[in-house]
């Protein structure tokens, strides 16, 4: 700690406010809120704190210390909340691109309101409702709308359509309209307010109609249009009449696909659930309003590896509503977040803001743990987990950032060219049984399901990853080292695991296994398969494991860049919880920004590499637990051996009944029988 700190920390008041953390070259790397400043800065500085890796990280690279001081915790609330957003330090949860989200608006303020999409949200007298994560969802939402409820969608200047709705016409004021109405009013999107079609009230009441119907208020929706259809039929417009039955049919189905889940009251909630990734949250949020799933929205939170679900939760909740246009008198949350009275008296000044007349302002924070809002949130949780994987699935597609990422990790590594195939491995065990080495295989920053191996560690006693890399790199690049050394083509190579298995092919079809019976045109086309050399070889694992590949790719004369990639481990000299890349021969890891797209491909190929190393040792591990005497008797197949165990129970009873007990069996014979009873007594 050095005397800048030290002399920041004598002087910390014992008043609530924010503090910033700030690293050797000023920049601000987090952002916290306290009650009081004292305790909780000095805290970080605490050696008997039991801190997290991340803070550990944190407070090493902490140069300086600001703060400011407020009259509340509400108020550091707001301001930290302000501080994050402007700053977004490194340390801190971020929401991804959280002032790029749409809203819809309806222009209140205009003559002639009008209601399109917009990417800011301001209190200035509109009504705003969202935010949205994809803009298509907006546009199909306006469209809908469009069609339930005919407002304008032309930008003209709506002030000289009619006189002043309050106050005086000025005296300079003329009655300025249009010469006709637009293709809109033709089918029936617009009731044409420029020609004088429409009065001012008959358009504020279609206008009250969308807010309605965006504030999930439909039942109000339904009785208004209802009432003017009738109003229609009586004054024999019948024309008229027609189209308000079809806005009320299009409204019913609308309400037909939406569930009723609340049983409790016509409050609204706002249910969020989080999945977590990586270093990536997957916050979805569901919206209940007057017991009606009126939509849904998910938000990706980042740096958040080593956070507490209560503390992504917190930061989420500040950062989302912080930006939100409507709070609910009821959050439920599948964990407590944080400072939850705190949030709860800041969110309660939020929503005096935007709740009705009539309606409590107040706002309470739930983390159901029985009943039917747990049924919700675990709901609203899977939503979230289908979420992050269609993410991660999605920035595989995605070319452009694919390219992106190869070309910062070729830069990265000081590789001659961007590298065209990526091969990493990993090894998994239980304290060194069942020990399984994987081989993943990415093309072009795709993977490559058909090329992913799987290997059986043979020679390797214990839990040594060292050893066991070595024996999956020799095995893998054998035929290439044999190729090298005799210029000429070479058998294939049996002990390679082309997948694995003598008499069944395991084949990788979209990241699951197939298992399909093995066939010899099958084995031998996995077996003969002509394997490319790889661009770049990774290894799951830091400097000792990188090392122990080293020594392999030198003994088989293999030249081929080959990096470790090390997870929440720091070298000697600091602690880090950033992805540590190590190279040959370096000292010290290389750190790629937390923002970096080669970083997050290397990442999605560990990951994936581990994935696959676990689905097959705990395969291999189930198998071999559930293992039964029965499998090593000839003729005693899958479905014998199961009636026999379902009938009599154990090994030790089927070792106990007589042979006609055991022939009598379905599916069993007299030489089964006797095959079983004389297999178990030699084993007894």
């Amino acid at each position: 700690m050095n005397d800048k700190i030290q002399s920041v920390l004598n002087s910390l008041p014992h008043k609530p406010g924010i503090y910033l953390m700030k690293d050797a070259e000023g920049t601000i790397i987090y952002v916290g809120k306290a009650i009081s400043l004292f305790n909780r800065v000095r805290s970080y500085f605490q050696e008997s704190t039991d801190h997290s890796p991340k803070n550990r990280s944190m407070v090493a690279k902490i140069d300086d210390i600001e703060f400011l001081v407020v009259q509340n915790e509400v108020e550091a609330l707001v301001l930290e909340s302000n501080y994050i957003k402007q700053y977004r330090p490194k340390y801190n949860v971020l929401l991804r691109d959280d002032k790029n989200y749409p809203y819809i608006k309806v222009a209140l303020t205009e003559d002639f309101p009008r209601v399109y999409r917009v990417r800011s949200f301001h209190h200035d007298g509109n009504r705003y409702f969202g935010p949205y994560t994809n803009s298509g969802a907006v546009d199909a939402t306006l469209d809908v709308l469009n069609k339930l409820f005919a407002f304008r969608t032309c930008r003209y200047d709506a002030s000289a359509w009619a006189p002043p709705e309050k106050g005086e016409t000025p005296a300079n004021w003329k009655l300025k309209l249009l010469s006709r109405p637009c293709t809109q009013y033709y089918i029936h999107r617009c009731t044409a307010p420029c020609v004088a079609y429409t009065t001012r009230a008959e358009y504020n009441a279609v206008i009250q109609q969308v807010i309605l119907f965006l504030e999930g208020k439909h039942d109000e929706v339904l009785k208004g249009l209802q009432a003017q259809m009738e109003q229609a039929a009586e004054e024999l417009h019948f024309e008229e009449a027609a189209r308000l039955r079809d806005r009320i049919q299009a409204v019913e189905r609308i309400l037909e696909k939406q569930r009723i889940i609340n049983t409790e009251g016509q409050d609204d909630q706002d249910v969020i659930a989080l999945a977590q990734g990586d270093d990536e949250t997957c916050a979805q949020v569901f919206f209940f309003r007057m017991g009606k799933l009126v939509g849904r929205e998910y938000f990706i939170l980042q740096g958040t590896r080593d956070s507490s679900p209560g503390e992504i939760m917190s930061s989420f909740m500040q950062q989302f509503y912080e930006s939100s246009p409507l709070v609910p008198s009821e959050i439920v949350v599948e964990v407590e977040p944080d400072d939850r009275s705190m949030l709860q008296n800041w969110l309660k000044e939020k929503r005096k803001g935007t709740a009705t007349i009539g309606n409590s302002t107040a706002v309470t924070i739930t983390a159901p743990r029985r009943g039917d809002k747990v049924r919700l949130v675990e709901m609203v949780k899977q939503n979230a987990q289908q979420v992050l994987e269609q993410q991660r699935i999605k920035w595989l597609t995605d070319t452009q950032k694919t390219q992106l990422a190869l070309q910062e990790i070729q830069e990265a590594l000081h590789l001659a060219e961007s590298p065209k195939r990526i091969e990493c491995y990993d090894i998994s065990n239980t304290q060194g049984t069942n020990s399984v080495g994987a081989m993943v295989v990415f093309e072009g920053g795709r993977p490559q399901n058909s090329e992913y191996r799987r290997f059986q560690i043979k020679q390797v006693e214990g839990p040594n990853d060292y050893a066991s890399h070595q024996e999956v790199l020799r095995r893998r690049f054998r035929k290439a080292a044999a190729a090298n050394q005799t210029s000429l083509s070479s058998a294939p190579d049996e002990d390679i695991s082309a997948p694995i298995g003598e008499s069944v092919a395991e084949i990788m079809r979209d990241g699951e296994i197939e298992e399909i019976e093995g066939t010899e045109t099958t084995a031998q086309a996995a077996l003969h398969h002509d394997w490319a050399m790889p661009d770049l070889v990774i290894i799951d694992g830091g400097k000792g494991q990188l090392n122990a590949a080293l020594a392999v790719m030198q003994e088989l004369r293999i030249e081929i860049p080959t990096i470790g990639i090390s997870k929440e481990e720091g070298s000697h000299t600091k602690l880090s919880t950033a992805e540590e890349i190590w190279l040959p021969g370096a000292a010290e890891p290389i750190m790629l920004p937390r923002n970096s797209q080669g970083l997050y491909m290397l990442q999605r190929i560990r990951d994936e590499a581990h994935r696959f190393s676990i689905s097959y040792h705990r395969k291999l591990r189930s198998n071999r637990t559930f293992k039964s005497v029965l499998d090593e008797i000839p003729g005693i197949g899958p479905k014998r051996k199961q009636a026999l165990l379902k009938h009599f129970g154990s090994v030790r009873a089927i070792s106990n009944a007589s042979l006609e007990d055991l022939s009598a069996l379905e599916g069993m014979t007299r030489d089964a029988a006797e095959k079983v009873k004389e297999y178990i007594g030699r084993m007894e």
